[in-house]
């Protein structure tokens, strides 16, 4: 396997950490003037442009921008799986503690398996955002 753009100098791009890739699709949800555009922006140069939640296509990865007071976390997550494909992601991203927001850990913990999520890691993804990689369970089969 080779290195993607942005290892080759031994620094990883958000792109990286967050596993997009060149053709991917990638849908972003709850987008507000207060995300974080250099990674939005990071993202959008690996894979092309961000597509929204009205889309058609089948999709690699959803980028889920949730703030406390969003609405509901399972409905949310639910909505993020209709158009994602098997083997997709999705990256639940929060605003970090202490800042305007935040999410208590548990909330996700409690809403991502019963929307039929895990969580496998979580990254930095920015100055005031954390994101969740949550995915089916292997083996899980959609009905």
């Amino acid at each position: 396997m080779s290195a993607t753009a942005g290892q080759a100098d031994g620094v990883r791009s958000p792109a990286d950490r967050f596993g997009i890739e060149p053709g991917m699709v990638v849908m972003e949800m709850g987008y507000d003037d207060d995300v974080d555009e250099d990674l939005r922006e990071s993202l959008a140069e690996r894979c092309g442009e961000l597509v929204d939640e009205d889309t058609d296509e089948v999709v690699d990865a959803v980028l889920l921008w949730y703030r406390d007071g969003d609405g509901d976390l399972f409905e949310l997550l639910t909505d993020a799986l209709g158009p994602l494909a098997d083997t997709g992601v999705v990256w639940l991203l929060t605003p970090k503690a202490g800042r305007d927001g935040h999410v208590e850990p548990s909330e996700v913990s409690e809403s991502a398996p019963t929307a039929g999520l895990q969580q496998t890691s979580t990254v930095n993804a920015g100055k005031d955002w954390t994101a969740a990689r949550l995915v089916s369970p292997r083996g899980a089969k959609k009905k």
